[in-house]
């Protein structure tokens, strides 16, 4: 890989991680502020459904303020048990938070788009990650690896549902036309581009680095 290629790697990584912790962080507002004042738009679920509610908005952070240091070659080199414990609490923070939105998706007051949208969401983030902890345990070190990033992917989702939302508000949408086309926005790409990078860089990248070997 030349060094540009890896300055520009580095850059993304960088953003992406500081992005998913500053979110991470600001998901957690509701402590301070409330669910009815920080996020309207679930506040519905306080009634009857808090648990799954807060299962979800406070667990969530959690994975997404581990999830990059899943990929800190440094920390896997120099502190493997630390980063298999930040693992096993990356995938515990998954399947809380995974099974907590997946029945959330069906309370959501955004219809059917959007209530599919959000489910398969969950199903998909709690399944890569579950295939990655299998391969993990197996020691299958590059398909644990893919699988991490099949994961990681879709758990940005919620750091790309702030920017649409935002983006949406900004511009003036519609929130009941804008959501539920968010509902797949914040996800769909994410994965998609998870699996053009998996299919044409990262195996191009392996190559080099067995030859440079």
């Amino acid at each position: 890989m030349s060094m540009v290629s890896r300055f520009a790697a580095s850059v993304a990584f960088w953003t992406a991680a500081v992005s998913a912790v500053l979110v991470a962080v600001a998901s957690l507002r509701f402590l301070a502020l409330g669910v009815s004042a920080s996020m309207d738009f679930v506040a519905h679920n306080l009634d009857g459904n808090a648990l799954m509610l807060y299962a979800h908005i406070g667990v969530a952070p959690i994975a997404l303020a581990l999830m990059p240091f899943q990929f800190m070659t440094r920390l896997r080199a120099r502190r493997p048990k630390l980063h298999r414990w930040l693992g096993r609490g990356y995938v515990a923070a998954v399947l809380v938070s995974g099974l907590a939105g997946l029945q959330l998706a069906f309370h959501t007051t955004a219809g059917t788009f959007a209530a599919t949208g959000f489910a398969l969401l969950a199903v998909l983030w709690m399944m890569t990650t579950g295939i990655a902890l299998v391969f993990a345990l197996q020691r299958n070190i590059p398909r644990h690896r893919a699988w991490m990033l099949r994961s990681a992917a879709l758990t940005f989702a919620a750091v790309t549902l702030r920017v649409y939302l935002g983006s949406s508000m900004a511009a003036g949408l519609d929130f009941q036309i804008a959501y539920p086309l968010i509902a797949w926005l914040c996800w769909l790409p994410n994965a998609v581009f998870m699996e053009v990078y998996l299919l044409l860089v990262r195996p191009k990248s392996s190559r080099l680095v067995s030859a440079a070997a």
